[in-house]
């Protein structure tokens, strides 16, 4: 669930493991459960709470990255008439976390897994996250089943969700999935993901939205040094994650029909954000003509192309005034909707990685069974987004840290050579100092100048004068 994600070769986690075991030190970061927290996840997952609606007939399957444990969604895709049957099981954490026990208190001290280059730092202790709330093939588990009907545009035109054991068939990851559908050799229920994906894909830019492919960067050694190269995503990853969307979008319409809810929202990006984001095009020499909007741009873009790559991995800066507002007696938040799904939108698919989701969820099941949610849902509405921000302001930090330090590696032999590169950013007070981004390799850094102002906007010869992982440090000078 980054937004940068970076992968490590064998090799360079080893040389960059004691740089990132120090992140895991910095302030807010959480250390390993309390030992109360880990005997009331066993207690929790040897007698979770089970549902009356027993749907383990339906042959649910997962996909997720290679050996993930964490399996928060499972599916199954069917045709209905002339449209189709969405059928999407969300692992029902409330089953297992008591309202106001050890795990309830822990989880909203975590917020959310956090992720690192090297491993992560989960929500929820294993016994759960990677064991009995997990969606694993072939155990039976408690989940949130929905069932979304579209039809043959793939327009949501019926929805439900309720309790029910499920149980999954296969796990399976985005490769083999790919494989498969490309093969012609998936079943039914597999295939369909590609028909589906692309009916959505489509109402989404009708609607004016934008997903953005974000690929993750890889770091490989080479002659004794570090080079970044980029993994594009495939388009099974896109479909996959149009299914999530569709859910979240669903229950915000369920939530909002309700008059209680909790909106992921995202206000439209500020023109300085958006200026900054044309410097970045410029220095990676993309093309971006002022009647091109930033929609249209990113869907022309080749996730394969190492400068397409980059510009979308900066892309993600867009996204840094997302939040989350909650509503009560049907008055909606301003605004109510995602600027970048251009729709009113929730997050409720992971609630094994992310605590608001567990309470968006609970709020759905409330609503469409025409009952009042928990009292223990709606008491802690007021609080989540305050902590759901700071839960992110802790994962940006990381993330943040964990990039600082592989650039550095990728750059620690390089000091005192030169290269290009356009000034994206520069400090208000201090117009000397601001941020550089680099066509090759594509980094982006400080730059601290010699007292004269840097030209924003503009391309510019500059220096490495310091480049140390230990510090996770990069910094530039204009040559």
């Amino acid at each position: 669930m980054p937004r940068r994600p970076l992968h490590l070769t064998g090799a360079v986690e080893a040389a960059l493991r004691t740089a990132l075991r120090e992140v895991r030190t910095m302030p807010g970061v959480p250390g390993p459960f309390p030992a109360e927290v880990l005997a009331a996840a066993d207690d929790a997952a040897a007698a979770p709470r089970l549902p009356e609606l027993d749907a383990t007939d339906v042959p649910f399957l997962t996909i997720d990255p290679p050996g993930s444990t964490d399996l928060d969604q499972a599916m199954h895709l069917a045709r209905r008439g002339h449209g189709f049957r969405v059928l999407y099981a969300i692992a029902d954490v409330a089953a297992f976390v008591a309202p106001g026990g050890p795990l309830d208190t822990e989880a909203h001290g975590r917020v959310q897994t956090l992720y690192f280059p090297d491993g992560r730092v989960p929500l929820h202790p294993p016994a759960l996250s990677e064991g009995a709330a997990s969606l694993l093939p072939g155990q039976t588990a408690p989940a949130l089943l929905w069932r979304i009907d579209l039809d043959g545009d793939g327009r949501a035109v019926a929805t439900e969700v309720r309790r029910a054991l499920v149980r999954s068939r296969a796990r399976l990851d985005y490769a083999g999935v790919q494989r498969q559908i490309d093969t012609d050799t998936a079943e039914e229920p597999l295939a369909l993901l590609r028909e589906i994906g692309r009916l959505r894909e489509a109402l989404e830019a009708e609607r004016g939205g934008i997903s953005l492919d974000v690929p993750e960067q890889e770091i490989h050694e080479r002659g004794g040094g570090f080079v970044p190269a980029y993994r594009a995503p495939l388009p099974a990853e896109g479909w996959n994650a149009q299914i999530s969307l569709l859910t979240g979008m669903a229950a915000a319409d369920i939530m909002v029909a309700s008059g209680t809810g909790i909106l992921r929202t995202l206000p439209t990006a500020p023109d300085g954000a958006v200026a900054r984001l044309r410097r970045s095009a410029a220095a990676l020499r993309i093309e971006w003509p002022h009647h091109v909007s930033y929609a249209a741009l990113v869907r022309s873009l080749d996730p394969g192309e190492p400068r397409h790559a980059a510009f979308l991995r900066e892309c993600t800066t867009l996204l840094r005034g997302a939040g989350y507002s909650v509503f009560t007696g049907g008055e909606l938040p301003s605004p109510s909707v995602h600027a970048a799904v251009a729709d009113e939108y929730t997050h409720c698919t992971a609630p094994l990685r992310r605590l608001v989701d567990r309470y968006a969820g609970e709020l759905c099941v409330a609503a469409v069974a025409g009952q009042e949610p928990p009292e223990w849902a709606t008491a802690a509405l007021e609080a989540l987004p305050r902590e759901m921000a700071e839960g992110a302001r802790r994962a940006n930090a990381v993330e943040r840290a964990c990039v600082d330090i592989v650039e550095a590696a990728v750059l620690r032999d390089r000091v005192g050579e030169e290269f290009d590169g356009v000034v994206v950013d520069v400090k208000e007070k201090e117009p000397d100092v601001g941020t550089v981004q680099l066509e090759d390799p594509a980094v982006v850094a400080r730059i601290e100048g010699d007292g004269s102002p840097l030209p924003l906007g503009e391309r510019l010869r500059v220096r490495l004068t310091r480049a140390e992982p230990a510090a996770a440090t990069v910094v530039f000078a204009p040559a």
